[in-house]
């Protein structure tokens, strides 16, 4: 049995997959887009984990998988592009055009770190990340990984020589740890001495005792020539190096195979990773987590906003028995309208707390059958949940609120979510009043405890392509040159003024454009219409901006009454039923949602009441932009069959 297990995305050839295997480690998905790389890991590893091939985990393309979909697993490990930071790729970075965007797949790691939540991360990439663009690269995928993510963050630019393999190969490794908390002590290793030299790779007295970097391309170079990477001086001879001697430069074994030609061997050498460096840093990282864990450090016992809200919210149902419905403008509806709640979980914990009406909580864990009467004035109060609530207000990143911990283990609750993005429901409720009787009725939560909940979160999903019309190649540099602080109005007009107009075309994954379609045929075409007047008018609000849409004449076919009908039923739909990375089957997957006040008040709405639900939607939600950089988008780009497409980012707020 394993004792960790990874992922190994831009696998390459598998050098993560050879180091962190040796640890004791289980590979359970990996993605490599490369043809004859993918032959080559398949080759070797298909004897050892068939499991990987056999049940599909073994991916093409990292840009079509969705996050839901993956396995769950402990470590992500990426040797992410490097070609747009190093010299070959001319440095362009975040801002690669080429057409595989090369310098933007970072994000499809952020966006599976963001669901999945691995306790760690292993990244990999060339030393020139780290001052690239005046370090402002770096500094958004730290930034990134320590204020969105809550990971640490912890670098190092090492080099293959300084763990034992004779070859220079510097390169910025990149490790992390989900709420790491106070024992944010982890370090790289020490150097160690050369295992072998040069002279034992060619088998013969070679001039040099460590190698040149394992480049890809280029070979052929004189041994005099500055740029030499691939020729040495052995016994007095000039030798070319072969993929013998480059494998045991890189720290593959002997009995590693390459079932392609030695060019095709040569540029998958070039573009892996030393192994030993890998596993020398690997190494230290497992003894990191393990340490955590055999110390009794609860991974989970820092929380973001978010998550501690989650716990709030399940706190004061139970101290209030009751959840107050509300109307539009989050007051309470006319006749004070609740419902009572008798039992309180949800999808994550075997624990079911049934409240009573003499003061007590009953908790029943199902897997164990154990019952626990707990009196709830003892642990908990409108003041405690006050201060609790002031605590989330307060607090930033990730952070810990030892109240709350108290709590949970008055109540032996040891989570309420878990970390599963893959819910509409972060709690489940008994609830009745005069109207309705239900059971394991499923609530999201809103909070204004921090910044304005999201409705729907930005990612590649979301991304809306249009096609520009009258489109001059030469008009691309004018248009993303332009950097002021409201670039993408600025560089919308910008096309209109070059005589370019705007055609919307798709959206830019099959399941996102199916679940719009879902809702109504219409609706990719309104809130691409609806996108463009945001990002060129500012109009954020939904109503306000689907009337100046109607009002300028782009009436869709119908009158206004019935726009506003669609896009009513679209933020239900986003809210209780589909993900935007996943094809919708049409069914509500929650029942209703929860909003925690900035007072720390809270009111629902439920399906019920689905008029009151579409209008607090329909007047609450507004359009908001996201990172371009992160969500890729906002740029005009040239395709090959010689069009100019451009996109916008669609994320909701509340």
């Amino acid at each position: 049995m394993s004792d960790f297990k990874f992922i190994d995305l831009f696998a390459g050839i598998g050098g993560f997959h050879i180091a962190m295997e040796s640890l004791g480690g289980e590979c359970i998905f990996a993605s490599e887009i490369d043809l004859f790389a993918r032959k080559t890991y398949e080759h070797n590893f298909k004897k050892s984990n068939p499991t990987l091939f056999n049940e599909g985990m073994f991916n093409d393309d990292i840009r079509k998988i969705n996050p839901i979909d993956l396995p769950d697993f402990d470590v992500l490990c990426a040797g992410f592009p490097c070609q747009p930071f190093s010299q070959a790729g001319h440095k362009r970075g975040f801002n690669d055009t080429h057409k595989s965007e090369r310098g933007n797949l970072f994000f499809n790691i952020v966006e599976i770190l963001e669901v999945k939540k691995p306790k760690a991360f292993f990244l990999e990439n060339v030393r020139g990340i780290v001052n690239h663009d005046n370090s402002n690269t770096f500094k958004v995928i730290r930034d990134i990984i320590e204020d969105e993510l809550g990971y640490s963050f912890h670098y190092q630019v090492v080099k293959a020589s300084d763990y034992g393999l004779p070859q220079l190969r510097p390169r910025t490794f990149m490790i992390g740890f989900k709420n790491e908390g106070v024992l944010s002590n982890f370090s790289f290793p020490s150097k160690i001495p050369l295992k072998f030299n040069m002279s034992d790779v060619w088998e013969g007295d070679c001039s040099r005792e460590i190698g040149f970097t394992l480049r890809v391309g280029g070979r052929g170079s004189n041994i005099n020539d500055r740029r030499n990477w691939d020729s040495y001086l052995v016994d007095g001879e000039v030798k070319k190096i072969m993929p013998e001697q480059a494998r045991k430069m890189q720290g593959f074994p002997d009995t590693f195979e390459f079932p392609v030609a030695n060019t095709q061997a040569m540029k998958q050498l070039g573009n892996s990773v030393a192994i030993d460096a890998i596993r020398a840093c690997g190494e230290v990282m497992i003894t990191h987590l393990k340490t955590l864990t055999n110390m009794g450090i609860n991974m989970e016992s820092s929380k973001n906003k978010g998550e501690w809200t989650e716990l709030y919210s399940f706190l004061k149902l139970i101290n209030d028995k009751k959840l107050i419905l509300a109307d539009k403008d989050l007051n309470i509806q006319n006749g004070f309208d609740h419902f009572n709640v008798t039992k309180v979980t949800t999808l994550n914990i075997m624990e079911s707390c049934y409240l009573q009406d003499n003061d007590v909580v009953l908790v029943k864990n199902a897997t164990t059958g154990f019952e626990n009467k707990i009196k709830i004035s003892d642990f908990l109060n409108t003041n405690i949940l006050k201060k609790l609530s002031n605590s989330i207000k307060n607090g930033s990143r990730t952070f810990n609120i030892p109240e709350f911990n108290l709590i949970q283990n008055r109540l032996g609750i040891s989570i309420v979510k878990g970390g599963n993005s893959n819910q509409k429901a972060d709690i489940v409720l008994d609830i009745n009043n005069n109207k309705i009787s239900k059971e394991n009725e499923g609530f999201g939560i809103k909070s204004y405890l921090g910044s304005k909940p999201t409705l729907l979160n930005a990612s590649g999903n979301t991304n809306f392509i249009f096609e520009i019309l009258n489109f001059e190649p030469s008009a691309i540099d004018a248009v993303n040159s332009i950097d002021t602080r409201t670039k993408l109005k600025d560089r919308i007009e910008k096309i209109h003024t070059l005589g370019g107009a705007f055609r919307f075309s798709k959206i830019e994954t099959e399941s996102m454009e199916y679940n719009l379609s879902m809702v109504d045929s219409l609706i990719p075409k309104i809130m691409s219409t609806m996108l463009l007047e945001f990002y060129l008018n500012r109009t954020n609000g939904i109503s306000s901006n689907l009337e100046n849409i109607f009002n300028n004449a782009d009436t869709f076919g119908t009158d206004l009454i019935s726009l506003q009908v669609k896009v009513k039923r679209l933020l239900v739909a986003i809210l209780l039923g589909f993900f935007a990375g996943k094809k919708w089957d049409g069914n509500y997957v929650s029942n209703g949602t929860i909003v925690v006040k900035e007072t720390g008040e809270q009111v629902g709405f439920h399906i019920i009441d689905k008029a009151s639900l579409e209008n607090y939607l329909f007047e609450n939600i507004k359009f908001d932009t996201p990172s371009t950089t992160r969500h890729r988008f906002g740029s005009l780009i040239l395709e090959n069959n010689g069009k100019g497409y451009f996109k916008l980012n669609m994320q909701l707020r509340c």
